[in-house]
């Protein structure tokens, strides 16, 4: 029945997905770039597409669960006629506080399964490439919660199973606690062992104390996607050196979408207005778009 659901949703609008990229490499924007000026009412997800298109010159999107005014189908309809009328594609739905996947009990792990279903739905109907949840639950010391991964796998596998025949991958991200540990992640892609599971590489988003460079080393061979971190410019932490962290990426063969998630530094208690805020933001996806754009594309 899912799947049934799921062809209807595909076909239904009769809109075409906007091509992939041509080239191994593409730039896309995690709408969570965008977050403060979200928060402050400053736009719609369905302005997004005209935003990348206008002031980014970007041509894919990540979207956010969380930025979904009304997830109906008529909503949906007019959302993706949006981004197909600018040309945008949709690549992966990032989904957030639908439940503890690697949860002690296992009633918790299955209501995290089901709470996935309708995003699943929503990614196909949008032309996504994958799903991204997190591995949450389980005990404070991750790494003394033997059974963690096993958890964790066997509530991706029901995940898997309900995306069956739809295309999309389901992927992790390394997203703080045991799901930033490269080691927990490893360890889950080998027990998942699923063609169409891998992982989301957050470049920034590792452990304190951690080498995040060591890290996206570890994990880079399981991604499936990428969201590229880091401090440029005068504030440039040399830990968290973003120009180097994407070369890091490139020279460990990653290929696909770059995905910009980078939100603007301000000073401590800083207070700006909406409009204020998109501008920082704006400012901020171009830095770093720059350094995708020279690094991995090789323009000038």
């Amino acid at each position: 029945m899912a799947l049934s659901r799921r062809s209807l949703l595909a076909s239904a609008a009769g809109l075409a997905v906007p091509a992939a990229t041509a080239t191994p490499h593409g730039v896309s924007l995690a709408a969570w770039s965008f977050s403060g000026s979200f928060r402050q009412g400053k736009w719609k997800l369905i302005e997004m597409p005209g935003i990348l298109r206008n002031k980014l010159g970007i041509e894919a999107l990540e979207h956010v669960n969380q930025f979904f005014e009304n997830p109906m189908f008529t909503y949906l309809q007019k959302l993706k006629k949006a981004f197909a009328d600018e040309g945008v594609r949709s690549t992966i739905l990032m989904v957030d506080g639908e439940g503890n996947t690697a949860g002690y009990e296992k009633a918790e792990r299955v209501q995290a399964a089901v709470n996935h279903r309708k995003w699943i739905d929503i990614a196909h109907y949008l032309g996504c490439n994958s799903v991204r949840c997190n591995v949450y639950g389980g005990g404070e010391d991750w790494k003394q919660d033997k059974d963690l991964v096993s958890r964790a796998a066997e509530t991706l596998h029901m995940m898997l199973d309900y995306a069956k025949g739809s295309g999309l991958d389901i992927i992790v991200e390394n997203h703080g606690r045991a799901s930033s540990d490269p080691e927990i992640l490893v360890a889950l892609v080998k027990k998942v062992n699923h063609r169409k599971f891998g992982l989301l590489c957050d470049l920034g988003n590792w452990n304190k104390g951690d080498d995040r460079y060591a890290a996206v080393r570890k994990t880079l061979g399981h991604a499936k996607g990428l969201s590229v971190k880091g401090t440029w410019g005068a504030g440039l932490d040399p830990e968290f050196d973003a120009e180097k962290l994407v070369r890091t990426a490139l020279e460990g063969g990653y290929q696909g979408w770059w995905g910009l998630e980078v939100t603007p530094r301000r000073a401590q208690g800083q207070a700006l207005s909406a409009d204020q805020q998109f501008a920082l933001e704006v400012q901020t996806v171009l830095e770093a778009k720059a350094i995708v754009d020279r690094v991995v594309l090789k323009k000038s």
